[in-house]
């Protein structure tokens, strides 16, 4: 899942940090004032602490384990420190001090990762011992991507500065496992499906989303977002033991999109062609397994989106045929939780409801899901 959180804080946006917890029910902000966590069924804020600006907020779980990053803003919340906070005692558990800022955090129930710029460091998260220090390229942004499962725990890294190449790092083996050659310019965003099997990519161009088979490196889907140029915010696969059957990507245009895979057609037949055409011909053979909801947020304005839960639900009027139905929640960085219902009919005919929505930043600690 995209568990975007941003390290970049613009004076534009009231949201500094936002991000999902590992399965998605639950979700924190980090503001100016502090930080929230909210339920994400219900939509209930579950706790805050106003004490300064944070720009790095992450929840282990459904835990009351937190790691947070200062902005730098007020002298006691350096973006260099890394804090493990409990919100059960409201105390620091460990502090963690680093030569300079700290641009992301993961966590899983087994390993801490800290995403610097030019080096990521690997904790035993239980004993809070550094396991591993990996040197990368220049990371402005703290791209990573990272899978929670202890199975199939990969952590993907930027590989280059000049393309878009992935690291992928086994951080339960601590060992690289591959490097994929996903798009000709430079990474923007990358996402690991929850088992680790798939690896979603989009470069800063935006319009070819490339989603990787794991274990052996190879191409298994090529999506076109668009024609137009436009910066991807957030990838997310569907929850899934096996094969996810959806991906979302949200993006500077304001759209949200919805790519099929679990419901592509004639795969089979794609990948075939896939292996004698090249990659700019394929890439284009995939409109049908695009769906989008123009201006589902303000153009613009930054937003993390993860597929909560997708369900399969028989129709009627054709048995043995299932359609899918997709619960899609969407952070917007101008203050805003909005959840939408996505149902895909066997015809691949789309349908998009807006089922809830409200403010983050409202002083109301009870938001109705009504």
């Amino acid at each position: 899942m995209a568990n975007q959180s941003s390290s970049s804080s613009s004076s534009s946006y009231p949201i500094l940090c936002a991000s999902f917890n590992q399965d998605a029910s639950h979700f924190v902000i980090g503001t100016r004032e502090g930080f929230k966590v909210f339920d994400s069924n219900t939509g209930r804020l579950c706790y805050e602490r106003a004490i300064g600006a944070f720009i790095v907020v992450e929840m282990l779980f459904t835990s009351s384990l937190l790691a947070i990053v200062g902005a730098g803003e007020q002298p006691s919340l350096s973006p260099r420190r890394l804090c493990l906070f409990n919100i059960t005692t409201g105390t620091a558990l460990r502090e963690l001090n680093f030569l300079t800022s700290i641009l992301a955090v993961r966590m899983n129930k087994e390993r801490l990762i800290v995403i610097l710029q030019d080096k990521t460091y690997v904790y035993d998260i239980n004993k809070v011992k550094i396991l591993d220090a990996i040197d990368t390229v220049p990371n402005l942004k703290g791209l990573c991507g990272f899978s929670p499962s202890l199975d199939g725990c990969f952590l993907a890294l930027p590989a280059s500065i000049t393309k878009g190449s992935v690291l992928l790092y086994n951080v339960m083996e601590l060992q690289s496992h591959c490097e994929i050659d996903a798009h000709r310019a430079p990474l923007a965003a990358i996402v690991l499906c929850s088992n680790g099997m798939y690896i979603a990519t989009a470069s800063e161009q935006g319009t070819i989303i490339r989603v990787h088979l794991v274990s052996d490196a190879t191409k298994s889907y090529s999506f076109r977002r668009g024609t137009y140029p436009s910066t991807i915010f957030s990838l997310s696969f569907a929850p899934s033991m096996q094969i996810p059957d959806i991906l979302v990507a949200t993006s500077s245009s304001g759209s949200l999109h919805v790519f099929s895979l679990g419901f592509a057609l004639n795969q089979r037949s794609r990948k075939f062609l896939g292996s004698i055409i090249p990659d700019s011909i394929t890439d284009a053979l995939d409109p049908a397994h695009r769906h989008v909801l123009h201006s589902a947020v303000t153009a613009g304005v930054k937003s993390n989106a993860v597929i909560r839960k997708v369900d399969k639900v028989a129709d009627a009027s054709t048995p043995g045929i299932a359609s899918c139905k997709a619960t899609i929640s969407i952070i917007t960085y101008n203050g805003y939780f909005q959840e939408y219902s996505f149902r895909l009919n066997y015809q691949n005919e789309p349908l998009w409801t807006l089922e809830h929505e409200f403010n983050l930043l409202s002083p109301v600690s009870d938001n109705a899901s009504s």
